[in-house]
């Protein structure tokens, strides 16, 4: 999404009444204002805030000053005050600044409160000491126009539209503005594996009533029939036909315990188009034919010691 885009985001100015608070890993933000400067020569003057105020720049070029300092600030750049920061903002004259802002409080859930000393992306907005100007917009540009877009014309759900779109606002805003050692993590453990076989067990389970195949599962999976069999197996201890069959004797039993469904409706449940190889599978797998099986409630009786 480009910044251009962000020029056309009018509705970003006026979400009153649509987003008022969300929350973002165990903390909660509420939006105090949401506006938009035009590319036109304008000067904010030395004020404060008690609230975090973030400014993202579309176009132009303009002064921000914070402090004793005073930063040269253009298009693609973000720019923060934090709570009780005096600043001024002055748009150039000859290259008018155009801006998008919001203003928001930041604080910890009753349940976060104590962890907020662990450096996180958190600490963007925290950190009194951290950067003040930002390269590192990420998806902000995006997320701003998302906003608008979705504010423009409320629909069914835009309350969770809006919550969620907000809350990544938020984090975004955060991690433009954390140093380095702020946002690194241990990456997280990825099996691939692991996912593929997942995503075989559900195709057998979807699919418990059709006439199914090892071809057709690792097609599914985008692998070649031998290595997707190799790599359920490893995984599993089983083979792909074994589990299909495992599956559908399962289903079989359960279904067998409503007396609304015939022997032959599940039968075809379970992928088997005549009574008589069902009946044989289900001896096999359960020790006793289906219509014992139901007589029994599925329950197996023992003889007394």
């Amino acid at each position: 999404m480009s910044l251009e885009s962000l020029e056309r985001a009018d509705r970003f100015a006026d979400l009153a009444g649509l987003l008022e608070s969300c929350e973002v890993g165990g903390f909660r933000a509420d939006f105090l204002s949401t506006d938009m400067y035009r590319p036109e020569y304008w000067r904010n003057y030395w004020h404060s805030h008690s609230f975090h105020e973030v400014c993202l720049a579309y176009a132009g070029s303009g002064r921000f000053s914070i402090g004793d300092t005073s930063y040269d600030v253009g298009a693609g750049e973000a720019f923060l005050a934090r709570p009780g920061d005096v600043h001024e903002i002055e748009s150039s004259k000859a290259d008018p600044l155009g801006i998008v802002f919001w203003g928001f409080t930041f604080r910890p859930n009753a349940t976060t409160a104590g962890s907020t000393a662990t450096p996180g992306w958190w600490s963007g907005l925290t950190r009194a000491s951290g950067p003040v100007v930002s390269t590192r917009v990420g998806a902000l540009p995006a997320l701003v126009t998302a906003i608008a877009g979705e504010a423009d014309r409320p629909r069914s759900g835009y309350e969770t539209g809006l919550g969620a779109l907000a809350s990544a606002l938020v984090l975004d805003t955060a991690r433009a503005f954390a140093i380095d050692e702020d946002l690194a993590v241990d990456p997280p453990p990825r099996d691939r594996g692991v996912a593929v076989v997942t995503a075989m067990q559900r195709h057998l389970l979807d699919n418990l009533a059709r006439p199914v195949t090892v071809r057709e599962v690792a097609a599914a999976v985008h692998l070649s029939d031998r290595h997707a069999e190799r790599l359920f197996r490893q995984q599993t201890g089983t083979s792909l036909m074994t589990e299909l069959r495992r599956m559908r004797m399962e289903l079989a039993a359960q279904l067998l315990l409503d007396p609304a469904s015939t022997v032959t409706e599940v039968a075809r449940a379970c992928g088997y188009g005549d009574v008589r190889p069902f009946s044989t599978a289900f001896r096999r797998f359960h020790g006793k034919p289906p219509s014992v099986f139901r007589t029994t409630g599925g329950t197996e009786h023992l003889p007394r010691v």
